[in-house]
């Protein structure tokens, strides 16, 4: 079925066709979902883990079954600390290959393939392990590392999905309300954890990797990855609006794909960012139960706030980027508000009302911006027109920007446990500060070149006004001499003739 950018305004379009320009047919609402989803629940089971530590650590310091599995509560928080260091390295390595892998192969078959993968990973991680008390170090690690490499092959497929069927006209609105998919994970993981972990914290792993799994199958039968997949003789509208026959387009390569202008920057800025969003991701309700000393299962419910700040932040400012000049600018101007967020919140009573709007507040300066880069953003650069058609390099874009953030995760999680033990839990957010000052520093210079890049083409626009009232007036004072010696040879001629 073709993909159509309508205008904007137009008086019979749907709702959705007049906020995002893009004509949505069934498979469009088919993919939206499925995607939407389909990584929902990819982030549930990632978050299940942060979710259930405090349960996990007193379980393996508890000596009621023989010698405990941890000497202490430092020494099992800093082994958790290096499992998620563990699975974000892995995460990293991962989204460099699939990104790749992503414009050679089959997306659809690629991401079911790594859901079942990852599914089966936190079944036995959580659940076999804990049922059968097989309590070894290695085997964590080594079942924690399997899950982190399955889960890399969801984003960068996902997005290049996305990509395929959502013209850049509607990546604004679009791409930033389907960004939200993460943190919705985030709260389904969170809810089901809290409603569930006073039966032990096996069963909340139970449950979502069961969804997970299920979910695989929908994917793999149910969605269409590109309209090529549906007709091949089909014509879709790119975004340069030139008609091409949907042919699949030649991969860029993973080495070039880095020189596409604004990838690097945009990298290294998501490696600063993710350092400080995957903090509140895996600390939080520990932080919250640890620091704050509140419950298990209230801290757990009390941390969702952040990711509902995040979903709100995706919305708004999705759609706000599609109706500005430059997201960059947006994401700058939320980078720089998120410094006063953070330090304001590192600063909150212990009092449930402050701590959900404190962390409401810094969700929405903090994720968002995040969900910008890591779908719009991301979307616009794997989609440039520096490509000029002849390449597709949406899939490894993503890989390379999530990858590079990836590894700027991974060294924040083995960093932040470190940190708390020496210094405290505010140093920990002193240093989300400094991280968020590097990731303005980091796109500063891509502000600073579209910026300009706009003052250029706008003298040049100017110049093109100038010359053109210039030539206006040079025509019209022509046309005023031609006449005027017109009417006198028609004077002199009647003279003569008098």
């Amino acid at each position: 079925m073709p993909l159509r950018i309508a205008p904007r305004g137009g008086g019979n379009d749907d709702f959705l066709t007049r906020i995002t320009g893009q004509t949505w047919t069934r498979n469009h609402y088919q993919v939206f979902l499925h995607t939407f989803f389909s990584f929902a629940m990819i982030h549930a089971t990632r978050k299940t883990l942060a979710t259930v530590k405090p349960s996990i650590i007193h379980t393996w310091t508890s000596n009621s079954t023989g010698p405990p599995f941890m000497e202490s509560e430092e020494h099992a928080t800093r082994f958790l600390g290096l499992l998620d260091t563990s699975f974000m390295i892995t995460y990293a390595m991962g989204l460099f290959i699939s990104g790749t892998l992503g414009d050679h192969y089959n997306p659809r078959k690629m991401l079911s393939f790594g859901m079942a993968m990852s599914a089966f990973s936190v079944f036995c991680f959580g659940f076999l392990t804990e049922t059968y008390k097989v309590y070894s170090a290695p085997l964590y690690i080594f079942l924690w590392i399997a899950n982190g490499f399955s889960q890399s092959v969801g984003w960068p497929i996902e997005v290049a999905i996305m990509g395929n069927w959502f013209g850049k006209n509607a990546r604004g609105t679009v791409m930033g309300v389907w960004s939200a998919c993460g943190s919705v994970g985030n709260i389904i993981g969170t809810l089901i954890a809290s409603h569930v972990l006073t039966f032990g914290y096996q069963y909340p792993f139970l449950i979502i990797c069961s969804l997970l799994f299920g979910y695989s199958i929908l994917v793999y039968f149910q969605l269409p990855s590109a309209p090529w997949d549906l007709d091949p003789n089909s014509h879709h509208e790119s975004d340069n609006k030139d008609k091409l026959e949907l042919n699949r387009p030649p991969p860029l390569g993973f080495f070039r794909t880095w020189l596409i202008p604004g990838v690097i920057s945009f990298s290294l800025a998501f490696a600063c960012l993710k350092f400080v969003n995957d903090g509140f991701f895996f600390w939080l309700p520990y932080y919250l139960h640890d620091g704050l000393n509140w419950p298990e299962t209230f801290a757990d419910t009390l941390s969702t706030w952040y990711d509902v700040g995040g979903i709100i932040a995706s919305i708004v400012a999705g759609a706000a980027s599609d109706r500005m000049k430059s997201r960059t600018s947006l994401i700058f101007y939320m980078l720089l508000a998120s410094f006063v967020s953070l330090y304001v919140y590192s600063q909150s009573p212990a009092s449930y009302a402050w701590n959900a709007i404190l962390l409401l507040n810094a969700g929405f300066f903090v994720g968002g911006p995040l969900n910008m880069i890591s779908s719009s953003i991301v979307a616009d650069l794997g989609k440039s027109d520096k490509l000029k058609g002849n390449a597709e390099a949406l899939a490894t874009v993503t890989g390379i920007i999530d990858g590079t953030g990836s590894c700027g995760s991974a060294i924040g999680q083995f960093m932040i446990p470190n940190i708390q033990h020496w210094y405290g839990w505010n140093a920990v957010f002193y240093g989300f500060m400094a991280m968020m000052a590097c990731t303005t520093i980091c796109i500063a210079p891509v502000l600073i070149k579209e910026r300009r890049k706009r003052l250029r083409v706008k003298a040049r626009e100017d110049k093109a006004l100038l010359d053109s009232d210039s030539a206006s007036s040079d025509s019209e004072d022509d046309v005023f001499l031609s006449d005027k010696t017109t009417r006198r040879k028609h004077h002199g001629g009647q003279s003569t003739f008098i």
